[in-house]
């Protein structure tokens, strides 16, 4: 992600930020700019923002949970932003537990929003779209004594995306990573992955990249729910770290996708943080010269792959040291394999075509 600052006092700000540290201004993020902006009340109770002169805006509905400090201009007929309007069901917020952690969902799902605007993919709502647009449910499980209820699935169908609100919980997220034995399980990384679901039905199916999918990734047809179950009762395939980027990828070619997209936008999003804090890694021991880099190039203006790419071997080398240093395991604890890099490659192809035609 960007680095921010405060445009009244040049306070460094976090992308979550609502008011500047240094000197008490208001702060809301413009998505149309990819900034965020200090802001000035304006006459009639709405913003004018200060890293966009002239323009006034008014904070998303859901400012009022502390749940969004995205900005909607005034003259526009949403109530909510670019990131919001895509919810379907949140929470009963009159819980406290249930606030604390729908706050957290939309903490990361912003994030995951900042990506794909910044990538310039289509963002199509239930209102365009009443089949297949793009929605949001985040459920919690029925309390006692409605404990037989269905259990809450996260996952994808036709655009919706379902997602239990105790991954929010750390201690019980930890406990999921653990009994589906998963080396790296987040909020964010939900999403990533959910959302990659969403793009294979409207960028790869049915479409001129269709063919190409089941070469690399393997035909979908499939039976889906069989491919998880054999998954689940037998585990991955043999010599998996071969062919795919997660065991859970090897299950089915919709899942390998998925886990690809994910981390496509993990990788985007990591680099660009490199990128802006300007880093530099030359290694004073060994011999490998593809470890010394500098991060020189902004990825999500970069359509030359191998530009991107290139970079990332020496940054998880660098990254999980120093994770390790904490006593902590490696932050990105995967390995790209030549047909990993394959994968991704078609995402990024895919991607790059996405935005040129929305352009």
């Amino acid at each position: 992600m960007k680095l921010f600052e405060c445009q009244n006092c040049r306070q460094r700000l976090y992308f979550e930020n609502t008011r500047c540290e240094h000197c008490s201004m208001a702060l809301g993020y413009i998505p149309e700019a990819t900034t965020l902006s200090a802001l000035s009340p304006s006459d009639d109770g709405h913003w004018q923002a200060l890293a966009a002169p002239g323009q006034v805006f008014r904070f998303c509905a859901n400012a009022a949970h502390d749940a969004c400090n995205w900005l909607v201009p005034r003259g526009s007929d949403e109530v909510y932003c670019r990131a919001c309007r895509h919810n379907r069901t949140i929470p009963d917020l009159s819980d406290a537990r249930n606030l604390l952690l729908w706050q957290r969902i939309e903490g990361a799902k912003h994030r995951l929003f900042y990506g794909l605007l910044r990538l310039g993919l289509p963002l199509v709502d239930r209102r365009e779209d009443a089949t297949h647009g793009l929605a949001f449910d985040f459920l919690g499980q029925a309390p006692e004594p409605f404990g037989d209820s269905p259990q809450v699935m996260t996952g994808h169908a036709e655009g919706l995306i379902t997602l239990d609100i105790s991954e929010a919980d750390d201690a019980a997220r930890e406990r999921h990573r653990l009994q589906m034995a998963e080396p790296y399980r987040t909020l964010l990384g939900h999403f990533r992955h959910e959302i990659g679901h969403h793009y294979w039905e409207r960028l790869v199916r049915n479409g001129v990249w269709h063919r190409a999918f089941r070469d690399l990734f393997g035909d979908e047809r499939q039976d889906y729910a069989e491919a998880l179950q054999t998954h689940y009762n037998r585990g991955p395939l043999p010599n998996w770290q071969d062919h795919y980027i997660s065991s859970y990828a090897s299950a089915h070619p919709w899942e390998d996708f998925a886990e690809c997209w994910a981390h496509y936008l993990h990788i985007l999003d990591t680099l660009e943080t490199a990128h802006a804090f300007q880093l530099q890694i030359a290694p004073r021991t060994g011999r490998d010269p593809e470890l010394a880099r500098t991060f020189d190039i902004d990825p999500y203006e970069e359509a030359d792959f191998d530009r991107i790419f290139a970079a990332w071997p020496a940054l998880t080398f660098a990254i999980n040291s120093l994770s390790h240093s904490m006593g902590q395991p490696d932050l990105y604890p995967f390995v790209l394999t030549p047909t990993v890099m394959g994968k991704l490659r078609f995402v990024h192809g895919l991607v790059q075509t996405s935005a040129r035609h929305s352009g």
